[in-house]
């Protein structure tokens, strides 16, 4: 379904303005070019109030560190509050009167005791994000607790078994959404690996003036509302985006290529440490200094692609874990992943720190720099990315894929014992082999390419599209996927779903810079558990993005849903297909796990892992913390809409 082009004129105008206003903020700007911008204003008073928020005029930078709390006996309470976002007053819920929260500092090897006193008038919880506590600890209400009841108190307490960068957050309903999320570092208990002289945390989110239940209700009634970036009849006259014949296609089969962001820049303002792009919140060094960043993507529904124009990041640490240093220009942070940064400026100037929404219809911007007031260009928002075959999980073998775009540790190469399960995860694609060859055939039988119209599979024409004739492949071929529920929840299941941790995010494929992948990461000491996971199972992400319908193996959450099985004690091997064509972190409650990417007993581990549209992760998991935890997609929407499951890990013999 061809979907109308809502907002394309204003697209366009906001694509004038952010090349201009990308260049016009540089120290010295052109005498002329400022008179014409001059003239222009004058033409419509309220012209500087519709402009979006990273594009206008630069305030005072804000340099005020995120209020901290330490020690082993810390309060926490929560309570509706008002902030100020680019000077514009919004509601929300904080707590210590502060969004983000707090940053906690603790050191590894305490035991902390949080009071948290909830002075709402309706039931809250805390989840510590990444933290590897017991489960009762959890704060994932009607899981491992029932919550924080209104007007009452509740005491965590837990001993730190690990260090780094983590965060915490609501775990009931919207409240995240309205700024319950905050920062933790915890630093380790021997000497840190990571050499620095200065730091600095830094807190990505999302905030609507909208109310989050409001959000919610209107993607419901319709998916595509805040998406004003959708094809046009103008774009396809001048040649962009997709053919005549490729729209056609997609809207047989009732899909958006634009449908990257559910939630974009058309309701949100994107946050540093709850400041807007005007606050200019500003981190400062003295050149020559290591800096390290601490980078947080608390947001509810954004993945952030992060670069500061002018300065390499060598990436020191994922998800809290300590990796070996690989220096990049960019990176992609899902929602609640987090990523330590070491930088070097070397000049007396400021930088821009930039998070761009994937979807470029907003971002988040702050500043580095040795002095408050500063300031550096913010570049323009780049062209936003649109879904291909690969993104609805029909590559074919890696077909028209970039020189290079797939690169790192083959991961069927491993060297440990998880070798004997490797294949899990396909190979990349050299140039010089056949098209079926690269195709995911785990699972894949003969019933499962019955579907599939090989006739109507064309090499590639002139313009180097690729013909391939989409609408006659059967999507929602469930003997792909006999583990899925047959459910109206399930718009689609990929016919080659294929492993993406060598590339870039969507829309980074031809930066013309580093960009970080998964694969790039190596863990900085060895696993460990180094075992070969004794078992595989599969975990399909399934949606209806048209009816914003979201569930795991075709199942929404609920309380009568069996929980996914683990022994406690043993090694298992996780595949994470996308059967839809959104990107969707997923995390695992309780638990650290091994990304397959090639790298055996140094595979990198984290907590939360980006699944590409189409694409394939596979993990391995062991299954040492006892208890029920939340699996679930970490877009909030998504999580509330169905998208989320429970584990339990049971000793043999216990009662489940």
């Amino acid at each position: 379904m061809l979907r109308r082009g809502a907002g394309s004129s204003r697209v366009c105008t906001l694509e004038w303005v952010s090349s201009a206003l990308g260049s016009k903020m540089e120290y010295r700007p052109d005498r002329r070019a400022v008179l014409r911008g001059a003239a222009f204003l004058s033409g419509t008073a309220a012209f500087g109030a519709w402009l979006p928020a990273w594009a206008q005029p630069v305030a005072v930078g804000l340099t005020q560190p995120l209020p901290t709390l330490a020690g082993g006996d810390i309060s926490l309470r929560i309570a509706r509050q008002t902030m100020m976002i680019d000077g514009r007053p919004s509601r929300a819920i904080g707590i210590n009167g502060t969004v983000p929260a707090p940053l906690i500092r603790l050191r590894e090897g305490q035991t902390v005791r949080i009071h948290v006193i909830n002075d709402l008038n309706e039931d809250s919880s805390l989840h510590w994000h990444g933290l590897i506590v017991p489960s009762d600890q959890d704060g994932v209400p009607g899981v491992s607790y029932p919550g924080i009841r209104a007007r009452s108190t509740f005491v965590y307490q837990f001993p730190l078994k690990q260090s780094g960068t983590y965060w915490y957050h609501s775990h009931s309903g919207t409240q995240e959404q309205a700024g319950l999320y905050g920062p933790i570092v915890i630093d380790p208990a021997g000497p840190d690996p990571v050499a620095y002289d200065r730091e600095h945390v830094i807190v990505l989110s999302d905030h609507s003036f909208m109310s989050p239940d409001a959000i919610l209700a209107k993607l419901k009634q319709e998916a595509g509302y805040f998406d004003h970036q959708q094809l046009t009849l103008a774009g396809l006259l001048a040649g962009r985006d997709q053919r005549l014949k490729d729209r056609l296609q997609w809207g047989r089969m009732r899909m958006d290529p634009t449908d990257v962001s559910d939630v974009t820049g058309a309701t949100y303002t994107y946050l540093v440490n709850g400041h807007g792009p005007r606050d200019n919140w500003t981190a400062l060094f003295t050149p020559g200094q290591r800096v390290r960043l601490r980078f947080v993507n608390a947001s509810s529904m954004t993945t952030f692609n992060v670069r500061i124009p002018g300065l390499p990041l060598t990436i020191v640490q994922a998800d809290g874990q300590n990796v070996r240093p690989v220096e990049t220009d960019e990176f992609q942070i899902g929602v609640a992943e987090t990523y330590d940064v070491v930088v070097t400026p070397p000049d007396d100037r400021a930088y821009t720190i930039v998070g761009e929404a994937v979807d470029r219809s907003g971002l988040a911007r702050a500043t580095l720099a040795p002095r408050a007031g500063m300031a550096a260009a913010i570049p323009p928002l780049r062209k936003r990315p649109v879904a291909t075959m690969k993104d609805m999980g029909m590559e074919m073998g890696g077909m028209d894929m970039p020189s290079g775009s797939m690169r790192g540790v083959d991961p069927t190469a491993e060297q440990n014992a998880s070798r004997l399960l490797a294949s899990a995860a396909p190979e990349p694609m050299s140039p010089t082999r056949s098209s079926s060859a690269g195709m995911d055939m785990h699972g894949m039988s003969g019933s499962g390419m019955a579907g599939m119209d090989h006739g109507a599979m064309t090499h590639k024409d002139q313009a180097g599209e690729t013909g391939m004739d989409m609408s006659s492949m059967r999507m929602r071929d469930f003997s792909r996927a006999p583990g899925v529920k047959r459910d109206v929840s399930v718009q689609t299941i990929a016919p080659m779903p294929m492993d993406r941790t060598g590339e870039p995010g969507q829309g980074l494929e031809n930066t013309g810079h580093r960009v970080l992948v998964y694969r790039d990461l190596v863990a900085l000491e060895r696993n460990p558990d180094t075992r070969a996971p004794s078992r595989s199972i599969d975990v399909h992400l399934t949606g209806n993005m048209e009816r914003y319908m979201w569930s795991i193996d075709g199942e929404k959450m609920s309380s009568m849903m069996t929980p996914i099985p683990f022994r406690y004690g043993e090694r298992v091997r996780v595949n994470l297909i996308n059967d839809t064509m959104m990107t969707h972190p997923i995390h695992l409650h309780g638990h650290l796990f091994e990304l397959v990417t090639g790298h055996g007993d140094h595979a990198p581990r984290k907590h939360t892992v980006n699944v590409q549209p189409g694409g394939k992760v596979s993990f391995d998991l062991t299954a040492d913390n006892e208890g029920d935890w939340a699996f679930h997609c970490h877009m909030l929407m998504h999580m509330i809409a169905g998208m989320m499951r429970l584990v339990s890990v049971r000793r043999e013999g216990d009662a489940a």
